[in-house]
């Protein structure tokens, strides 16, 4: 059995994805989320094993952001609305960049988070960052805290986890599609051989 092209993989593995997106109502997932980790697979090369790197790194990203906003948000609540230029913009200035200084210093403890795994955990911290700032999903599938709390940020993380894991699972899906039935990634065989 021939492969599918790549040029009718990418579009079914986009109809794939429509779904998460579109018909989940208020658990609808960050497409374009998704598919920047969908990237990301192929950028790391593509294999299953490259999972291994890519989900917790990314996913230790998304906690780090988590952890960088609630620090920021706990700023906030003693500096109040001090003002650089728009109230309350303080707090980000001075939380932000004090909580990653010490997140981005361990992630050199992190196995996974090393070398290849670089891509995935920033990946992971700038999508938890976005999900956060972009301010749709304060109330992601009914699951709210008051708009004033410091732990805001463990409800805008859920959809950038789940995005992560969705473009993670595109990635091996739409590399799947293209591989013959019954037979490994070119990749993979690759790989064994050198084993």
């Amino acid at each position: 059995m021939k492969s599918i092209p790549l040029w009718v993989a990418v579009p079914v593995t986009v109809a794939v994805a429509l779904p998460f997106g579109l018909w989940l109502g208020t658990w609808s997932l960050p497409l374009w989320l998704a598919f920047i980790v969908w990237a990301e697979y192929f950028a790391l090369g593509a294999r299953p094993t490259v999972l291994r790197i890519v989900v917790p790194s990314f996913l230790s990203g998304v906690v780090s952001a988590a952890i960088a906003l609630i620090f920021s948000l706990l700023v906030g609540t003693v500096v109040g609305n001090a003002a650089i230029v728009t109230s309350g913009d303080v707090s980000w200035f001075v939380g932000l960049p004090v909580a990653l200084v010490p997140l981005i210093y361990a992630m050199q403890f992190l196995p996974f988070a090393r070398d290849t795994g670089t891509l995935p955990f920033f990946n992971g911290l700038s999508m938890g960052l976005a999900t956060f700032f972009i301010g749709i999903y304060t109330n992601f599938g009914g699951l709210a805290l008051p708009a004033d709390s410091v732990l805001l940020p463990l409800i805008t993380s859920v959809p950038a986890v789940l995005g992560g894991l969705l473009g993670a699972f595109l990635g091996w899906f739409n590399v799947a599609i293209m591989t013959p039935f019954g037979r490994r990634a070119p990749q993979e065989a690759e790989t064994s051989v050198d084993a």
